[in-house]
């Protein structure tokens, strides 16, 4: 770091010692914001590389940490906007969430988290883009910033959006998860909504011989025509087709075309902001046979028209209201029966995962609606009629081991020394709580829940 000599000057008056430890300071300040400037990796990559430098990526936790994540991803569900759901990271457990959502070309994508039992835990926020209809192809497109929690995404074509978030190891709290679509334009009719549109984009013009490059919107004769989005007018103008039109490009590098007005109100290179009135609906050009509407179209560079619907298109609908026990989330449930189904996503219509076995253990890790989404001992997840399950409080039967077993902390029969929570002497009463495959979970004398394998 080269110093200016005026710097010395000013400070002059220092002790030399206290002059050097203020200039090592500064220097190794902006050594760490230059770093930090240059360092163009995700929060999350930069998170996984501490975790390298600290020799901790080979342990069990850190590698559950990296797999959880990864599976999030292939089993999100696919949501609809409005959503949002109610959860719990256990932090003794390394999880993430994920979500699906279909985007059109037009709209964008929030999603925030909200973790009010603990402000200053890391939560790593990213976006991915599901590639060629799959949930097994994706990249990633966006993440969260450190320490921020909301991401906002507006793809450029129509696709579908993956969602992930996951806390940092061994933190984690309640957690709220909320996801919309929104429109990237407003609405270009002042007073309108889309049940005023009347005809699409596509639809087929002059006998077919060309299509509709646009939406109209139909109003009454002299209701102002609004900017959709900040704009530059670029052409006010009069021609056969459009009777009189307006052009906007707006700060997204849209072209905006407005036509059949009855009159303008802007002029060329005016700067104009959403809702300021550049026109008037009418039936100029070659809609003078038509009632009066707006011709509304959307142009991009190198594509010429696109559809403007999903441009202006609200969806409508609130969040489905909460009516799941909340106080569940984090806890073991069971199936009372053998009737209860694992579902893809929580809707009575959604793909079956499968069909659950009696007295099967559920982790519940959030709610939404009547729903529960919940891990299974394996870590497969998916949604449960919150109607169709039962604390895993109460025993379904006591059982007294023959001979000492480990009491474990997964279902798993090749377990790591880690794995071993306590012991069962034989004879000991313990309550079984759950069956999974050859496993039991149970509570032991000393009140410790975990695992035992059957028959052992």
């Amino acid at each position: 770091m080269s110093v200016k000599p005026y710097m010395f000057r000013r400070l002059s008056g220092l002790p030399s010692l206290l002059l050097v430890s203020l200039l090592l300071a500064a220097c190794d300040r902006l050594r760490e914001v230059s770093e930090t400037l240059l360092d163009h990796r995700t929060p999350r990559e930069r998170y996984v590389a501490s975790l390298e430098s600290a020799g901790l990526t080979a342990t069990a936790l850190a590698r559950d940490w990296t797999l959880a994540g990864e599976r999030s991803l292939r089993e999100a569900p696919l949501v609809s906007s409005p959503f949002a759901e109610e959860g719990y990271f256990a932090p003794a457990e390394p999880a993430a969430i994920a979500y699906r959502v279909a985007v059109r070309r037009g709209q964008e994508v929030s999603f925030g988290v909200e973790l009010p039992d603990d402000t200053a835990s890391l939560l790593f926020v990213d976006a991915w883009l599901v590639e060629h209809d799959s949930v097994t192809s994706y990249r990633r497109i966006a993440d969260a910033d450190s320490g921020r929690r909301l991401i906002t995404v507006e793809p450029r074509r129509d696709g579908e959006i993956l969602f992930r978030a996951q806390p940092e190891l061994l933190r984690g709290g309640r957690f709220r998860v909320n996801l919309r679509l929104t429109p990237t334009l407003a609405f270009p009719v002042g007073s309108g909504r889309e049940r005023d549109i009347g005809s699409r984009y596509g639809a087929p013009r002059d006998g077919g011989r060309r299509d509709h490059h646009g939406i109209d919107i139909f109003a009454p004769r002299g209701t102002p025509a609004v900017a959709a989005s900040e704009a530059l007018v670029t052409r006010v103008e009069t021609t056969p087709r459009g009777g009189n039109v307006v052009w906007l490009r707006d700060v997204r590098g849209n072209r905006l075309y407005y036509a059949h007005l009855d009159r303008q109100r802007v002029v060329q290179g005016m700067r104009v902001l959403p809702g300021d009135t550049v026109g008037f609906v009418g039936n100029t050009g070659n809609a003078r046979t038509t009632p009066p509407h707006l011709h509304f179209g959307v142009y991009r560079r190198g594509e010429g028209p696109v559809d403007p619907y999903w441009f202006v298109y609200r969806p409508r609908g609130d969040v489905p209201r909460l009516l799941a026990d909340t106080a569940r989330l984090g806890d073991w449930a069971r199936t009372p029966n053998d009737r209860v189904l694992l579902r893809a996503a929580p809707d009575d219509a959604a793909q079956r995962v499968m069909a659950l076995p009696r007295h099967t253990p559920l982790r519940v890790i959030a709610a939404v609606g009547n729903w529960y989404r919940v891990r299974l001992p394996d870590g497969l997840t998916g949604y449960v009629s919150a109607r169709l399950i039962e604390s895993a409080e109460r025993a379904v039967a006591v059982e007294r081991p023959e001979r000492r077993l480990p009491l474990l902390a997964r279902p798993v029969d090749t377990h790591a020394p880690h794995d071993v929570i306590a012991e069962v002497s034989p004879g000991d009463a313990v309550r079984v709580l759950g069956r999974f495959g050859t496993f039991l979970l149970v509570r032991g004398p000393s009140g410790a829940s975990g695992w035992v394998e059957q028959g052992q």
